[in-house]
C-alpha cells in the first residue's frame, strides 16, 4: 500500500523558471528552480509545488 502525500501548496506560474524562499519570516534560503519539460517542480526545502499555467510555453 502506498500513501500519496500532496504538496503543502501549489503555485501556478507563467514561466518555467521560479524562485522559492519558503515565504514568511521562517522561510528558507532562496532557491531557483527550473521546471524543464515536465511543467512542474517541487522545492527541495518546503515541498511547495510550482506548475506551469496551461497554454504557456515550456
Amino acid at each position: 500500500m502506498s500513501i500519496i502525500i500532496e504538496a503543502p501548496e501549489t503555485v501556478e506560474s507563467d514561466s518555467t523558471e521560479v524562485a522559492c524562499d519558503g515565504g514568511g519570516d521562517l522561510g528558507h534560503p532562496r532557491v531557483y528552480l527550473n521546471m524543464g519539460d515536465r511543467g512542474e517542480v517541487e522545492c527541495p526545502y518546503c515541498d511547495r509545488k510550482f506548475v506551469l499555467i496551461p497554454g504557456h510555453a515550456a
